[in-house]
């Protein structure tokens, strides 16, 4: 990404460009613009006669858009599949990425990898406890009673991580 302050120079140094100043020394002394800042700017308006930044700078994204689409339905088909999994099938459509560069692309665009909260296991007295209060209320008319138990849990701690 550019920085404001490159782009204001640039737009200084473009300015007086217009208004006549030609020289390096003299665009320094003017503006304050570092030296070299401004011998690149002229360089480049010289050749190109345009001091914009030049894009396409930098390695290529390894991961396109399209294998960026793949991934996410891979993972909106199954969360729990692993990043080894993630790259055999890309490996296998004709894509080949390692693992940490797909973990490092889901990890920009914001998935998380985390393992599911565990739930306890009831405790001797917690089934005490239950066994009490259901002896308590055996007599108790159930028929104005609605039970909406919508708790999900597991029996052991499910360790598969997710991303």
């Amino acid at each position: 990404m550019v920085s404001k302050l490159l782009n204001s120079q640039r737009q200084t140094i473009l300015h007086f460009w217009h208004k006549g100043t030609r020289s390096p020394k003299e665009l320094h002394k003017t503006t304050g613009i570092p030296l070299s800042t401004i011998n690149y700017n002229v360089k480049k308006l010289k050749k190109t006669g345009d001091i914009s930044h030049r894009k396409g700078n930098g390695r290529p994204k390894k991961i396109k858009t399209v294998v960026s689409r793949k991934l996410e339905r891979y993972i909106r088909k199954d969360s729990s599949v692993t990043l080894r999994t993630l790259a055999i099938k890309l490996s296998e459509s004709g894509d080949s990425v390692s693992r940490t560069t797909i973990g490092t692309h889901l990890k920009n665009l914001g998935y998380k990898h985390a393992i599911p909260i565990g739930t306890p296991m009831l405790t001797d007295e917690h089934k005490e406890r239950r066994v009490e209060w259901a002896k308590r209320h055996l007599n108790d008319n159930w028929e104005r009673t609605i039970f909406s138990d919508e708790t999900a849990f597991d029996l052991y701690r499910n360790k598969v991580g997710r991303c």
